[in-house]
């Protein structure tokens, strides 16, 4: 029986199916809730699982290319790219198509529409217009790298000193700009390794603010990697773009490949991964520091990173500071194009679980040592309470996130949600599903913890609460 793919405003007659399912964007308010396809989550999971060697395959190609280190995709990190989850929605489609039972798949996403619409056994409708949505991420793509050219060049005028207070040879730590770092050595990655190592130094990379990273220098020990920008290269960033191959556009996941660099170019994403590589580069060569750590996911910025550290003689040490869930598969050497060349001289995991678990990732094992849980202090116990709230914490992902409150409103229940540190999402409060500010350890009692992709969910069972791993509808829960 075929796959019937629609758009939200082209549904067929209720008697054209006999299951139903909504991909990105479906809207699924006028079709019957008791007809939705069962177990979707795991299914959709398995088909991530099934597509992962692909993933690596494809994104080993497009960040062998000249402009792949701008994006995520080539990386195949899951919860900054969302082109493993369309191949995922492929897959599963693909497996739909070739059943006895008529599924309605409700997807309302131009690329992944078209990829599907190509695929046999699929029934497609008329598919959502693309050419207006392109243009639109294009202009907003270059506006918004536009204006990370004139923010980081006001920002290198304001932090331009700060180079000279930079000696050669020092130890740093390359961390992000946390909410948790502070003034005083504490970091939201290494926690108090300044204060008990005072030589090193903390340098902040670019996604750390002005204000940020004039608060937190003024420790005399920590450096915003603004300072070693120029005004040419501030000038080239919004010409700073991923552009893939056009045998990559046209190949077997053209259409998904169109979709990730359509949606990566409608942000400032690449512009300020340019403007760190830069500055990063320029940094090495004046002071080539001794020894780098940084928290480690073999992104797209770390791997040019780690290259031009090894041809100076800099060591590197990459911190694996949170879990490594099994479908983050960015870790793994099979997508690096140029293998463990481009994977820290060390890499530190937090227990032997994640040492093996790279290990089997094809982590070189005599790179792997357990470092521990540096930024966790020894887990306290605490005694569930069936009459506190539920702790919901909400991941990096903000459809994920909004899937878990709407959720949890739902069930009638009282919920504690707290938002990631990085990413905060907003969400109307109800008397029953309240924000809080706490994290885990700092609440008063909880009846249980709930989370899709965060070390929450490990740290609750090591204090001895009931935990839920959420697992949503048309997302991954990395």
């Amino acid at each position: 029986m075929p796959l019937v793919l629609r758009t939200t405003d082209d549904l067929p007659a209720i008697d054209a199916f006999d299951a139903w399912a909504a991909a990105v964007g479906g809207k699924t308010s006028a079709l019957d809730p008791g007809r939705r396809r069962a177990d979707l989550a795991a299914d959709l999971e398995a088909a991530f699982e099934a597509i992962i060697e692909e993933w690596w395959k494809l994104g080993r190609n497009l960040a062998a290319e000249p402009s792949g280190e701008l994006a995520h995709a080539p990386t195949c990190t899951p919860n900054a790219s969302d082109m493993g989850l369309m191949m995922a929605w492929a897959r599963l489609a693909e497996r739909w198509a070739g059943e006895q039972t008529t599924t309605l798949l409700v997807c309302d996403d131009p690329w992944l529409f078209r990829h599907l619409a190509g695929k046999p056994g699929v029934q497609a409708g008329r598919p959502p217009p693309l050419s207006l949505k392109s243009i639109k991420l294009a202009l907003r793509g270059l506006a918004s790298r536009s204006a990370v050219a004139l923010r980081v060049g006001l920002w290198l005028l304001a932090l331009f000193p700060q180079r000279f207070r930079i000696g050669r040879g020092e130890a740093f730590l390359l961390v992000y700009g946390h909410p948790r770092a502070t003034v005083d050595g504490y970091d939201g990655y290494f926690a108090d390794i300044m204060r008990r190592q005072p030589h090193l130094k903390r340098m902040l990379h670019a996604d750390c603010s002005l204000n940020r990273a004039r608060a937190l220098s003024a420790d005399g020990r920590t450096f915003s990697m603004h300072a070693w920008g120029s005004p040419g290269l501030a000038l080239l960033l919004p010409f700073a773009k991923w552009r893939p191959s056009a045998t990559e556009r046209n190949g077997e996941w053209g259409w998904l490949v169109r979709r990730a660099a359509c949606l990566e170019g409608g942000t400032g994403q690449a512009a300020i991964i340019r403007w760190h590589n830069g500055c990063r580069a320029k940094w090495l060569r004046r002071r080539r520091p001794r020894i780098i750590a940084w928290p480690w996911e073999n992104h797209s910025w770390e791997r040019p990173l780690v290259r031009q550290a090894r041809k100076l003689g800099i060591r590197t040490v990459g911190y694996q500071h949170s879990v490594v869930g099994r479908l983050m598969i960015h870790y793994a050497v099979a997508g690096n194009p140029d293998g463990e060349e481009s994977l820290p001289d060390h890499i530190l995991t937090v227990g032997p679980a994640y040492q093996d678990q790279l290990a089997q990732w094809g982590i070189p094992k005599d790179r792997l040592a357990v470092g521990g849980a540096l930024r966790f202090a020894e887990p306290g116990k605490m005694v569930p309470d069936p009459r506190a709230p539920v702790f919901l914490a909400l991941p990096f992902d903000g459809l994920t996130a909004a899937e878990m409150v709407a959720a949890a409103k739902a069930t009638g229940r009282t919920f504690v949600v707290k938002d990631h540190p990085m990413t905060p999402f907003r969400f109307a409060e109800t008397d029953k599903v309240r924000r809080t500010d706490k994290r885990l350890e700092e609440q008063e009692a909880v009846s249980a913890v709930v989370y899709a992709a965060t070390t929450v969910g490990l740290e609750a069972m090591l204090m001895g609460l009931p935990v839920a791993r959420f697992r949503p509808r048309r997302r991954l829960a990395i």
